[in-house]
């Protein structure tokens, strides 16, 4: 799809290609009404502007959207074929399996104490990174985690943006 194309859209095509890159519906609604975008950066700012007005509740709503790290695919807002998060969790496929379970084990213990999902934009970093961010992140308090994880979002949508309009499929970031 090209930017012109999510111009075009009507709102409620242009809210459902949206999702695809942040899990928040009211995000993607305010996102949508922000248009037409004369550059793809017009349109990543635009969506952090929206991003970090949202309360908390739409981050939440987001990051269920969202497979665990070494966890496969959540199908909340994907398409048939839509394979973003195993693009972007790609440094997960070769790891051992003495580190896959170390993250299952660490997410679980994640969960519990923050209730929910360890998000990390996982472009580019192999398991071991993942995992050490996971660590170092049980220390944070709620009210800390739950910023650094909203900043991680923030950066897994501009990504997921500039995939939905020129179709890059960057993983090096």
């Amino acid at each position: 799809m090209r930017l012109e194309d999510l111009n075009t859209l009507d709102a409620a095509a242009a809210a459902r290609e949206l999702l695809r890159c942040c899990g928040s519906p009211r995000w993607a609604r305010q996102v949508t009404a922000m248009r037409p975008f004369a550059s793809v950066e017009a349109m990543v700012a635009a969506a952090d502007s929206c991003w970090v007005a949202l309360d908390p509740a739409d981050w939440l709503e987001a990051f269920a959207a969202h497979p665990r790290i070494g966890g496969g695919k959540a199908s909340a807002g994907r398409e048939p074929g839509d394979d973003w998060p195993a693009q972007e969790q790609a440094g997960v496929a070769a790891a051992a399996d003495v580190t896959l379970r170390r993250l299952a084990d660490l997410n679980r213990d994640y969960e519990e104490r923050f209730g929910h999902i360890f998000i990390v934009c996982a472009t580019g970093k192999s398991a071991v990174e993942m995992l050490d961010l996971l660590e170092r992140r049980l220390g944070n308090d709620p009210e800390t985690e739950i910023r650094v994880a909203a900043a991680e979002q923030q950066k897994i949508t501009g990504l997921r943006l500039a995939r939905l309009v020129d179709g890059k499929q960057d993983t090096t970031q």
